[in-house]
């Protein structure tokens, strides 16, 4: 357990261990919450709109998934040439 200091503008160091343990880098976003008497940080990533799947590159990816489970796949040499990557 690490003690730290709440400094000015009620800033908070996150020590180093848990810091890199967690995969935290700076300019990260974290989530803070309240959960009865304990202070809970957990990191989070954003994603860009344009990083977000449409339903039918959805529904292409859960197809994929399912191919993947079944053995059912093609090397990413073989798709790279087909498709001239």
């Amino acid at each position: 357990m690490s003690i730290v200091k709440i400094r000015t503008n009620r800033q908070v160091t996150i020590p180093k261990s848990i810091f890199d343990e967690a995969g935290l880098q700076e300019g990260d976003f974290v989530e803070v919450t309240r959960n009865q008497h304990n202070i809970v940080i957990i990191p989070k990533k954003l994603v860009d709109s344009d990083d977000i799947l449409s339903p039918e590159e959805e529904e292409q990816v859960r197809k994929g998934e399912m191919q993947m489970e079944k053995g059912e796949f093609v090397p990413w040499e073989d798709v790279k040439k087909k498709h001239n990557l």
